[in-house]
Protein backbone atom coordinates (compact mmCIF):
# COMPACT_ATOMS: atom_id res chain seq x y z
CA UNK A 1 0.00 0.00 0.00
CA UNK A 2 1.32 3.35 -0.64
CA UNK A 3 1.51 6.05 2.15
CA UNK A 4 -0.74 8.86 2.32
CA UNK A 5 1.04 12.24 1.83
CA UNK A 6 0.57 15.00 4.48
CA UNK A 7 -0.97 17.93 3.04
CA UNK A 8 1.29 21.13 3.57
CA UNK A 9 0.27 23.91 6.01
CA UNK A 10 1.41 27.15 4.84
CA UNK A 11 1.76 30.09 6.84
CA UNK A 12 -0.55 33.63 6.15
CA UNK A 13 3.21 34.98 5.68
CA UNK A 14 4.28 32.71 2.64
CA UNK A 15 0.76 32.44 0.95
CA UNK A 16 0.96 36.38 0.56
CA UNK A 17 4.28 36.12 -0.44
CA UNK A 18 3.40 33.86 -3.13
CA UNK A 19 -0.23 35.50 -3.82
CA UNK A 20 1.44 39.40 -4.39
CA UNK A 21 4.04 37.73 -6.42
CA UNK A 22 1.05 36.40 -8.80
CA UNK A 23 -0.14 39.44 -8.38
CA UNK A 24 2.67 41.36 -9.81
CA UNK A 25 2.94 39.43 -13.12
CA UNK A 26 6.57 39.53 -13.83
CA UNK A 27 6.42 35.63 -14.03
CA UNK A 28 3.37 33.23 -14.75
CA UNK A 29 1.20 31.21 -12.46
CA UNK A 30 2.96 27.89 -13.60
CA UNK A 31 6.44 29.46 -12.74
CA UNK A 32 5.72 30.76 -9.44
CA UNK A 33 4.11 27.93 -8.36
CA UNK A 34 7.27 25.58 -9.38
CA UNK A 35 9.79 28.30 -7.56
CA UNK A 36 7.63 28.48 -4.50
CA UNK A 37 6.70 24.27 -4.30
CA UNK A 38 2.98 24.45 -4.73
CA UNK A 39 0.52 24.22 -7.29
CA UNK A 40 -0.24 27.01 -9.28
CA UNK A 41 -4.01 26.32 -9.02
CA UNK A 42 -2.90 27.39 -5.50
CA UNK A 43 -0.79 30.25 -5.76
CA UNK A 44 -3.84 31.69 -8.60
CA UNK A 45 -6.07 30.84 -5.75
CA UNK A 46 -4.28 33.23 -3.03
CA UNK A 47 -3.72 35.93 -5.46
CA UNK A 48 -7.47 36.06 -5.98
CA UNK A 49 -8.00 36.24 -2.31
CA UNK A 50 -5.34 39.01 -2.17
CA UNK A 51 -7.30 41.03 -4.40
CA UNK A 52 -10.65 39.98 -2.87
CA UNK A 53 -9.55 41.48 0.58
CA UNK A 54 -7.34 44.47 -1.08
CA UNK A 55 -11.17 45.89 -2.41
CA UNK A 56 -12.59 45.65 1.63
CA UNK A 57 -9.29 47.97 2.89
CA UNK A 58 -10.71 50.81 1.28
CA UNK A 59 -14.19 50.34 2.26
CA UNK A 60 -13.74 51.83 5.37
CA UNK A 61 -15.78 55.50 6.80
CA UNK A 62 -13.63 57.67 5.09
CA UNK A 63 -14.18 61.29 4.00
CA UNK A 64 -16.42 64.09 5.33
CA UNK A 65 -18.40 63.35 8.19
CA UNK A 66 -21.97 64.15 8.14
CA UNK A 67 -23.04 67.10 9.23
CA UNK A 68 -25.72 65.48 11.79
CA UNK A 69 -22.15 63.75 13.86
CA UNK A 70 -20.62 66.96 14.05
CA UNK A 71 -23.78 69.12 15.60
CA UNK A 72 -24.42 65.83 18.09
CA UNK A 73 -22.18 67.12 20.66
CA UNK A 74 -23.32 70.84 20.19
CA UNK A 75 -27.15 69.45 20.69
CA UNK A 76 -26.12 67.76 24.12
CA UNK A 77 -24.25 70.72 25.49
CA UNK A 78 -27.57 73.16 24.30
CA UNK A 79 -29.61 70.25 26.04
CA UNK A 80 -27.43 70.01 29.31
CA UNK A 81 -27.34 73.76 29.64
CA UNK A 82 -31.13 74.05 29.39
CA UNK A 83 -31.61 71.59 32.25
CA UNK A 84 -29.42 73.29 34.47
CA UNK A 85 -31.53 76.34 34.21
CA UNK A 86 -34.62 74.43 34.27
CA UNK A 87 -33.45 73.09 37.46
CA UNK A 88 -32.04 76.21 39.21
CA UNK A 89 -35.48 77.80 38.34
CA UNK A 90 -37.30 74.96 40.21
CA UNK A 91 -34.97 75.13 43.01
CA UNK A 92 -35.79 78.50 43.76
CA UNK A 93 -39.58 78.85 43.05
CA UNK A 94 -40.99 78.30 46.73
CA UNK A 95 -44.22 76.56 45.49
CA UNK A 96 -42.25 73.44 43.92
CA UNK A 97 -42.14 71.32 46.59
CA UNK A 98 -38.69 71.09 45.52
CA UNK A 99 -35.70 71.41 48.14
CA UNK A 100 -32.61 69.97 46.53
CA UNK A 101 -29.50 71.24 47.94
Amino acid sequence: MSEKKKRKVHPPEFKAKVGLEALKGVQTINEIGQGYGVHPVQAGQWKKAIQDEAKRLFEGNRGPKSVVKQREPERLYSEIGKLKMELDRLKKSPGSGCHIT
